[in-house]
């Protein structure tokens, strides 16, 4: 295989925000390259590959457009446990652990060569032991029959159209199947949305960042196919979404 010699998000430029900084430094070996990625507040040493056929080589612009919101949205993630859908590298799931000591576990295609380039970029950047990962390809049985995340997050994943009933169908059991540790039901009150005023979660919630890269049309597909799942989807700003299940409420709180 080539060597990589770009970010995959230089691609895609950002001209309304700035949202990360990147400087190639190493070639490992043939097949991966490393990268110093800026992060809010951090710089994280990543191994990509030169090239994955699952695309877990890209580090794409959504990925540093969320950490930014999670950043200004504290409470969407703290105190929470978390598992990431296609974590890719792993630098979302790395650099949440850095900053906000988040109980998090990564998850991609049922690849062990993902599996063990996350693995090393956890210990690249001083995370020992590594993060828990989940080989899982949406569609298929999930390995954990009784989930306890209260928090699912992903960037960037709608690429592909034709696995949009196979996502929502793991989205679908991992909301609708959460057991929480103490089996205490969550109160929520529901208050009128400000604009992009701060938004506590509601438990169990998908909180999914998305950057333009697919037309109006195929992103709707997404959005319709959720609804029709029984979830519910609201856009709570920068392009971040959050998708529960229907009979749970999202709460909105002023900032």
């Amino acid at each position: 295989m080539d060597i990589a010699l770009f970010s995959p998000s230089s691609l895609f430029p950002d001209d309304d925000e700035d949202t990360s900084s990147h400087e190639e430094t190493t070639e490992t070996q043939q097949n991966y390259v490393e990268r110093r990625h800026e992060f809010p507040g951090m710089e994280l040493l990543i191994r990509e590959f030169s090239f994955h056929q699952l695309n877990a080589n890209l580090l794409w612009p959504g990925t540093f457009a969320f950490a930014e919101s999670l950043v200004r949205h504290r409470s969407w993630v703290e105190g929470r446990r978390c598992i990431e859908l296609g974590s890719g590298t792993g630098a979302l799931a790395i650099y949440l652990c850095k900053s906000f000591s988040l109980d998090i576990t990564t998850s991609d295609y049922d690849d062990q060569e993902i599996e063990e380039n996350i693995a090393h970029n956890c210990r690249a950047n001083g995370i020992t032991p590594v993060l828990p990962h989940i080989k899982h390809t949406w569609g298929d049985t999930f390995p954990i029959t009784d989930p306890d995340w209260d928090l699912i997050i992903a960037s960037d994943i709608l690429l592909y159209v034709k696995q949009y009933v196979n996502l929502i169908k793991t989205l679908s059991f991992l909301l609708k199947s959460y057991q929480p540790k103490d089996n205490k039901a969550v109160p929520q009150t529901e208050i009128e949305q400000n604009g992009e005023a701060g938004v506590r979660l509601p438990r169990p919630a998908f909180l999914m960042s998305w950057r333009r890269r697919i037309g109006k049309e195929d992103e709707s597909l997404f959005f319709t196919g959720c609804e029709n799942a029984g979830l519910e989807v609201k856009h709570i700003g920068s392009r971040v979404y959050c998708i529960n299940p229907r009979q749970t409420t999202t709460v909105f709180e002023t900032v």
